[in-house]
């Protein structure tokens, strides 16, 4: 069982950065593939951004592509989602999920965090 928790989130202006980070609160380490997904009140989950369990392969959304990075340290097994460019509509709340392999659709990740929330005022 993988119990992930996620932070970094905060309040910022349209134009500003923040940067998310995913941990397991354990100490246990598996070869995980990890995605990040968003979502907004009143609307459906949606797909952010993906990466291998190496980090040799990376997804995004098409709303996010030049903006976000996503990227992992594997000696600390967390998975970071760096956000720049942050506009109004990227308000949300995030979260982190792990699966066998990086993939867009949700069914694909089995564990999942509790989700930060990020607003971006403009």
């Amino acid at each position: 069982q993988v119990q992930l928790v996620e932070s970094g989130g905060g309040l910022v202006q349209a134009g500003g950065s923040l940067r998310l980070s995913c941990t397991p609160s354990g100490r246990t380490f598996r070869r995980y593939a990890m995605g990040w997904f968003r979502q907004a009140p009143g609307k459906e989950r949606e797909f952010v951004a993906a990466i291998s369990w190496s980090g040799g392969t990376t997804y995004y959304a098409d709303s996010v592509k030049g903006r976000f990075t996503i990227g992992r340290d594997n000696a600390k097994n967390t998975v970071y989602l760096q956000m720049t460019s942050l506009r109004p509509e990227d308000t949300a709340v995030y979260y982190c999920a792990a699966g066998g392999s990086a993939s867009t659709p949700a069914r694909g990740y089995a564990d999942w965090g509790q989700g930060t929330q990020v607003t971006v005022s403009s």
